[in-house]
């Protein structure tokens, strides 16, 4: 256990000290045209998927049809490992985002590049009216909008409940909606250092077609996320002590 915590230590450390470089490299593409910023986030996804089998063991997995066309994706969200797996699987991913984000160094900028939609979350209600207006603004920027329904990372076997807000956005876009289910969470936890090997999956699920009540759309994605994650889950070991 000692030697997988320093080489997740080391792992931690190269991952985040790589965005720098590849920032650089494609900042020149990037200044100009979106699709270099989106070139560099999915090189520097692949980096990461690669280190981690590489280094930690840890390996990954995408299932089902990762969306090309402008589509609402709604995941399940464990760990920053299901955010690099969702971004580089899609063509044009661009995600709902905590304001505070834009401030982190790297990381903000190429967010705002790739379209990427601050959110304060401050006031639920003025949130959601900013959210809606904010995305209809950037219908400019093509792409597959990328949002949490728990708003936050949730640790394996927690419960939480599902926003309303992907139901405002799902209904207000009039676009179909792909849910997403995971178990990166029961590897790359949402703190702490130590990660562990196995097979992390992100999976893309059936779409959801455009146009349900939003009652019944909230509805079917939590029913439909949480039921293959749990799934998934224990096809990773969670619950029996076999994990790792």
């Amino acid at each position: 256990m000692a030697i997988q915590w320093v080489r997740s230590l080391i792992f931690t450390i190269l991952i985040y000290g790589a965005m720098l470089p590849y920032a650089i490299a494609y900042l020149p593409w990037a200044i100009f045209d979106r699709r270099g910023a989106i070139a560099a986030c999915h090189a520097w996804c692949r980096f990461v998927v690669w280190l981690a089998g590489w280094l930690i063991g840890l390996k990954t997995e995408v299932r089902g049809t990762p969306p090309k066309d402008e589509v609402l994706i709604a995941a399940k969200h464990q760990s920053f490992l299901d955010i690099i797996l969702i971004y580089g699987a899609v063509p044009r991913g661009k995600f709902i985002m905590k304001r505070e984000l834009l401030w982190a160094p790297i990381l903000g900028q190429y967010a705002l590049m790739i379209g990427c939609v601050p959110v304060n979350r401050g006031k639920r209600g003025q949130a959601i009216k900013k959210m809606v207006a904010d995305v209809a603004a950037g219908r400019a920027l093509p792409g597959q909008l990328i949002i949490y329904p728990q708003g936050t990372r949730i640790a394996p076997g927690v419960k939480a409940p599902y926003k309303i807000g992907s139901g405002v956005l799902y209904s207000e876009l009039g676009q179909d909606c792909v849910p997403v289910a995971c178990n990166v969470g029961v590897f790359w936890p949402r703190k702490g250092i130590l990660k562990k090997p196995g097979l992390a999956v992100v999976e893309f699920l059936p779409r959801i077609s455009a146009g349900k009540p939003v009652e019944a759309f909230m509805k079917q994605l939590e029913a439909e996320v949480e039921d293959r994650s749990i799934a998934l889950m224990a096809e990773a070991g969670f619950g029996s002590g076999k994990v790792g």
